[in-house]
C-alpha cells in the first residue's frame, strides 16, 4: 500500500516537472519536446518487457516452472501495451513536428513490426487450447520475437536517414540542461516503477484465472 502511494505520488511529481519544471528543449517547435519524458520511457519499459518476457520463457522451457509462464505473459501483455502507448505519443509528436501522424519514418516502421510480431504471440496462445503445448510454444516464439527487438530497436531505425531526433533528449548529451536530466531520469524510473507494480498485478490475477479454471474443471463444470 505505501509503495503504491509513493508511486503515485512520484508519477504525479514527474507529470508536473515535465511542464512546469523543465525547460523547453531547443530544436523543437514550441512545447513538442515535453512529450519525450512520457515517449522515451514507454519506449524503454516496452523494450523491458520483452526482454523479461524472453527471459521468463527461457526459465519456464528449462524448468517448466508455471509462475515463469504467467511472468512471460504478463510482460509480454504490458510490453504490448507501452509499445502502444509509445506508438501513440510518438505519432503526436510527429503531427507537431513533421505536419503528419504517420511518415513511415524507419523508427515508426520498425515499432509497427515489432506491435505485428507480438501481436502473433497473442494469437499464438488463443489458438493453442491445451495448457502445456500453449506454454511451450509461447515460450519458444517469446525467444525467437525478442530476437528482432534489438535490430528493430535500434539497428534498423540508425541505418537509414530518419527524422526521429537521436541526441537532444539523450542522458549522454552533454547540452542537456540539469533540470531536464533530472525530470527525464525520474520519469525513467517512475515509469519503471510504474511495470513492476502492473507486473505484480497481472501475474496475481493470472494465477487466480488459473485456480478458478482449475476449480471448475475438478467439479465438473465447463466453462
Amino acid at each position: 500500500m505505501i509503495c503504491k502511494f509513493l508511486l503515485t505520488i512520484w508519477m504525479a511529481v514527474m507529470i508536473a516537472a515535465a511542464f512546469l519544471y523543465a525547460e523547453a528543449a531547443t530544436g523543437f517547435p514550441g512545447e513538442t519536446s515535453r512529450i519525450l519524458f512520457f515517449h522515451v520511457p514507454q519506449a524503454w519499459v516496452a523494450t523491458l518487457s520483452f526482454l523479461l518476457s524472453m527471459i521468463a520463457s527461457s526459465v519456464y522451457l528449462a524448468k517448466r516452472k508455471v509462475k515463469s509462464d504467467y511472468l512471460a505473459q504478463s510482460a509480454a501483455e504490458l510490453g504490448f501495451l507501452f509499445c502502444v502507448l509509445a506508438t501513440l505519443t510518438g505519432s503526436i509528436f510527429a503531427k507537431a513536428t513533421w505536419g503528419s501522424f504517420w511518415n513511415w519514418d524507419p523508427r515508426q516502421t520498425s515499432i509497427a513490426i515489432l506491435l505485428m510480431i507480438y501481436g502473433a504471440y497473442f494469437a499464438l496462445r488463443s489458438a493453442v487450447h491445451d495448457p502445456e503445448k500453449k506454454r511451450v510454444f509461447a515460450g519458444v516464439y517469446s525467444i525467437l520475437a525478442f530476437v528482432t527487438v534489438p535490430f528493430l530497436v535500434f539497428v534498423v531505425p540508425r541505418i537509414t536517414a530518419s527524422l526521429h531526433p537521436e541526441d537532444t533528449m539523450s542522458p549522454t548529451n552533454p547540452g542537456m540542461d540539469p533540470k531536464t536530466l533530472m525530470v527525464f531520469l525520474g520519469s525513467l524510473f517512475a515509469y519503471t516503477g510504474l511495470f513492476v507494480w502492473m507486473l505484480r498485478l497481472k501475474v496475481r490475477i493470472l494465477r487466480i484465472e488459473e485456480l478458478r479454471t482449475e476449480g471448475l474443471r475438478n467439479s465438473g463444470i465447463d466453462e
